[in-house]
This record gives structure tokens, C-alpha cells and sequence, in this order.
């Protein structure tokens, strides 16, 4: 085929029709050449230009001829996608070449493998972006060709590009959902175990599953994700996992000295809640506790947000919700040690039995605080929530996730969430776990003794507020919570602030799932997240702790 025409096949998305991107029913498979094709459905095949130069074209041949596409075409289309000479006869450099499709029916993307210190080597964003671009039939297939590290980090890119949430009316009149399956063809060793294994589907699925339920409760308004909505969202997970929620609400919080969760949440017609799910495991060699913040959502209080700067607060409930759907995934796939999910639940509304500036609160850990900002009410409900993963669950991991500061991206940037630890050598596994899942984090200063003086109060324990903004106030924010944990813990501290990879533009991205189960991939029953989890063994005790005494 010519130069010419095949660049007339190139895909127009503007003369395309779309398929619905909701209401899609996800399944990931071994091998996509099981799967019955007509010519009506589609295939999208992702992958950086090496690795769709060494796809065998005896993994499409079947797919090929169901779907009605010349089987000389894709050997040309991968020449013109992939050419091994990067100048034309007369020496002029090529111009970059990401797509190229057949009529909609089979589309090729490449994407960049440029690929920087600090970023994912899958570069797991772009497929995210090449799948949502590519929705045309109502069954669909994907194939993303790359190497087995990266493959979690794809699925996880993949099902963020199907989100479940829609209030528009012609999607909820839609009765037959879209059939998207997807599937790997790996390219290591070159291509000599090309499918995944039946673990690998397990754990594609479960993570898909829960990328997709954290995401659909961050989308959800705040008028269908009341505290009372999240805490059944909560019930439905235990429910199909065996377990059953602790729950402490309301006036009972009060009552049990959780007074950082009871104020912040009390003005609202939804009582607030600490809600608990725990896996116990005999013979577990470690206790893990991941807290969420769950603020349903945030109108800053008597400290009240413009108009510009509340819209969009029903987000900040996405540290809770990565939490539950991380749960959901960790313990499906088989989880070997104690772990818990600590869900801070609370609506931070205005009324006139609000929390006020000036007002001085006793919080769980008995430490008292001075609120001087009503908006800065995230950092006091995780109080209790760690406070309690301490005291009451004697965790010795303490993890909480969190859309904490609107700093945070300025600090660490849109894609990055904030990393705060007590130990260097968690620091060190969080990056470069980020790096392979894709849910990229970077650190942030860890420095008590030269950061906590922001918090100074003449009248309780601390202010809720830094004094200088200017002053690592993501971090500030980060080293309130860790007070209430307490200086003399000798356990590991991991805070994660992802105010701003929470979402992508109007859509919830379900950070934290991928994250939070390859960092402890290691006490993972699934062979595909040990792989990708911490290969020697982590400490259980702060290797930073130091006293004057």
C-alpha cells in the first residue's frame, strides 16, 4: 500500500461517531482471539513503537480476519508507524506518527517513550487519553503491547478512561451496556510468554474494578454521596468481602472523645462517621492501617470558599474512596497480613451549630487545638483517624491519603502527589513503587523540628492553621496529623496528599488504588503485585526517631 494511501486511512475523529464511554461493562482476558468479532465491533492496539515492532502478527491473524481487515495492512501500518529509518530518501527527518486506523474498525496509537527521572516509564497517562479518543462500537477490543512491569499501570490507565458516574439522561436510558474487553501482549524476552497468566487477569480485573468504584464516588455530588451514602458504598464492599463495618456516628463520636471528626462534621444534616473495616489474618507479621480523609464535601465552613474555589469540593472525599476501592482490591486478591481501612466521614457545612474560628477542640489522641481556620478541617479529622490507628488498632504502619492542600500542587504538581514520611528507606520504596503503578508521588520535607513551630497556639496544644503559608505548608499540613500519631511512635508513618491528581479536568482519576496495593504488594497472596511490591523486606520501626532524653 502507498505512502498516500494509507495516510487517507488515518482516523478522523471528528467524522467519527462515538460510542457511549458510560455505562461500560470492563473485563480483562487472556487472549483476545477467543473473543467473538464481527466486522461491525472494533480493536485499538496501544504501545510504544518497540514494543509494536515485536507484537507476532500470529497474535492479530484471528482478530484480523473476524474484524474483515486486510492482513497486509497492518505490517504496512506498523512500517509507517514504527519505521526503522527516522529520514526520508532526500534526508529530511520524518514527522512523528502516533495513529492510524482502518476505517475505525482497527486503530494503532504509539505512544511516546520519552520518558524523564520522575515520570512512568509506561507513560500509563497517554493511554489513558489515546483509549478515551478511541470509543466507536459497542464491542470493543483493546490490546496494549508492552513490557509485564508495566502492565498493572496500563490496566489501571485503562480503566480510568470508563468512569460510571452520569446524571445525563441519554446515557441512563442506554439498557445495553458497552462490551469493552481488553487483554497484553507482552513483549519481554522477545515475546516468548506473550499472554497473561490467570493471576495477572485477577489482579487486572480487581484493580480495574476498583479504579472505577473510587472514581464514580469522588464523581458523585455531594446531594448522592452524603455520609450516610459513602458509609453504604463502605457496607457493599464488606458485604461481598465477608467483613462487617465499626461504625461510631454522630452525637457517640462526641461521646468517645473523637472531637476533631465531631466538629467538623456536626453542622451537617448527615451525621459525621469513623467507620472501620478490618482483615485479620493469623499469623500476619505486620498491622497496616490506611486512613482516608472523607469530607463528602467542603464549603470551608464559617471560613466559607468563593464561589470559584468550591466548585468542584465534592472531591475531596477521593482519599477516603482510594482507600475503599484499595481495601477492595488488596483483600479480594488475597491479602496476608492485618490490614484496616480507617474512613473519616464528614460533611463541612454552614450552619449555625458549625465548628468557628476560635473554638478550642480536644481530638482523640487528648492533644487540644485552636481552629483558626474552619477550612482547615481535613488535617483534623485525620487527626482522630490515625490517632485511632494507634491507639485502638496498634497498627505499625500508619498510611493516610488525602486531598489535603490546594498547595499540594503547587508543591508537587498535577500528576504528583505529596509524600510525607518518618523513614527514608518507605521514601525511597514510595517513589520508585509510583514510578511502576503510574500513581506517581514525589517527597515533600520532612523536618518536625524546623516546620511544627507554624502550629503555635498561647491557649491549646497547637493551631489547626500554619502561620506563614509561605512555609511548606503542604508539608505543615502533613506534620499536624502526624502529632496526633505522636513524636514518640516508633512505627511507620506514610502520608500521601493528592489534592490535585485526585482528578483530571472534570473527572475523578482513582488515584491511590494501583498505589497503595503495589507498595504492600509484598503481603499480596496475587504473584503480579508481589512482583511488583518491595522485594526485600521494609522496616516496621521509624528509623528516624530521636529524642533529647
Amino acid at each position: 500500500m502507498s505512502e498516500v494511501n494509507l495516510e487517507s486511512k488515518i482516523s478522523d475523529l471528528s467524522f467519527a461517531t462515538k460510542a457511549n464511554v458510560l455505562n461500560v461493562k470492563l473485563n480483562f482476558v487472556k487472549n483476545l482471539n477467543d473473543k467473538t468479532l464481527t466486522k461491525n465491533d472494533s480493536l485499538l492496539l496501544i504501545g510504544k513503537s518497540k514494543d509494536l515492532k515485536l507484537v507476532p502478527k500470529t497474535q492479530l491473524t484471528t482478530i484480523l480476519s473476524k474484524l474483515e481487515i486486510p492482513a497486509n495492512w497492518y505490517s504496512e501500518s506498523i512500517n509507517y508507524l514504527c519505521p526503522e529509518e527516522k529520514t526520508n530518501d532526500n534526508g529530511a527527518k520524518l514527522a512523528n506518527r502516533t495513529s492510524i486506523s482502518w476505517l475505525n474498525r482497527f486503530s494503532i496509537n504509539t505512544i511516546s517513550a520519552k520518558c524523564s527521572r520522575y515520570n512512568a516509564p509506561s507513560r500509563a497517562h497517554l493511554i489513558t487519553k489515546i483509549v478515551k479518543s478511541n470509543c466507536f462500537s459497542d464491542n470493543q477490543s483493546i490490546l496494549v503491547a508492552c513490557e509485564r512491569r508495566y502492565s498493572i499501570a496500563c490496566a489501571s490507565a485503562v480503566a480510568r478512561a470508563f468512569p460510571l458516574y452520569s446524571s445525563k439522561t441519554n446515557n441512563n436510558e442506554s439498557k445495553n451496556p458497552r462490551n469493552v474487553t481488553v487483554s497484553f501482549i507482552f513483549t519481554d524476552n522477545e515475546c516468548k510468554s506473550p499472554n497473561p497468566s490467570d493471576d495477572e487477569i485477577a489482579c487486572y480485573n480487581a484493580i480495574g474494578e476498583s479504579v472505577r468504584l473510587t472514581a464514580k464516588i469522588v464523581d458523585t455530588p455531594c446531594a448522592e454521596m452524603t455520609t450516610d451514602h459513602f458509609l453504604q458504598e463502605i457496607k457493599n464492599v464488606a458485604k461481598e468481602l465477608g467483613l462487617e463495618p465499626m461504625v461510631i456516628e454522630g452525637e457517640e463520636l462526641n461521646k468517645r472523645g473523637f472531637g476533631g471528626l465531631y466538629n467538623v462534621g456536626k453542622a451537617a444534616i448527615n451525621p459525621p462517621k469513623l467507620v472501620v473495616l478490618s482483615n485479620i489474618k493469623s499469623g500476619s507479621k505486620r498491622n497496616i492501617a490506611w486512613v482516608g480523609k472523607g469530607i463528602v464535601y467542603d464549603t470551608g465552613g464559617l471560613c466559607i470558599k468563593s464561589r470559584a474555589n468550591m466548585c468542584g469540593m465534592k472531591e475531596d472525599c477521593g482519599g477516603a474512596a482510594g482507600v475503599l476501592g484499595a481495601f477492595y482490591a488488596a483483600v479480594k486478591l488475597g491479602f496476608e497480613d492485618n490490614l484496616h481501612a480507617v474512613f473519616c466521614l464528614a460533611e463541612n457545612a454552614v450552619g449555625p451549630n458549625a465548628y468557628r474560628p476560635d473554638d478550642i477542640i480536644k481530638l482523640y489522641s487528648g492533644k487540644t487545638v485552636e481552629i483558626t481556620n474552619t477550612d482547615a478541617e481535613g488535617r483534623v479529622v485525620l487527626g482522630d483517624g490515625v490517632a485511632y490507628a494507634r491507639k485502638d488498632l496498634k497498627a505499625d504502619i500508619i498510611l493516610d491519603m488525602a486531598t489535603l492542600t490546594g498547595a499540594q500542587g503547587i508543591a508537587t504538581g498535577k500528576y504528583h502527589a505529596g509524600l510525607l514520611t518518618n523513614s527514608d528507606k518507605w521514601e525511597k520504596t514510595c517513589i520508585e513503587t509510583s514510578k511502576a503503578c503510574a500513581d506517581l508521588c514525589f517527597p515533600m520535607v520532612f523536618s518536625p523540628e524546623l516546620h511544627f513551630s507554624e502550629f503555635n497556639s498561647e491557649v491549646a496544644d497547637m493551631k489547626n492553621s500554619v502561620s506563614n503559608p509561605a512555609n511548606a505548608a503542604s508539608a505543615c499540613a502533613g506534620l499536624f496529623i502526624h502529632s496526633h500519631i505522636g513524636s514518640k511512635y516508633e512505627g511507620i508513618w506514610i502520608h500521601l496528599d493528592i489534592a490535585s491528581p485526585v482528578s483530571d479536568g472534570d473527572r475523578a482519576t482513582g488515584f491511590g488504588v494501583s498505589l497503595l496495593n503495589c507498595l504492600f504488594g509484598d503481603s499480596s497472596l496475587n504473584s503480579a503485585l508481589k512482583q511488583l511490591g518491595p522485594q526485600s523486606a521494609l522496616p516496621l520501626k521509624n528509623d528516624e526517631l530521636e529524642s533529647d532524653e
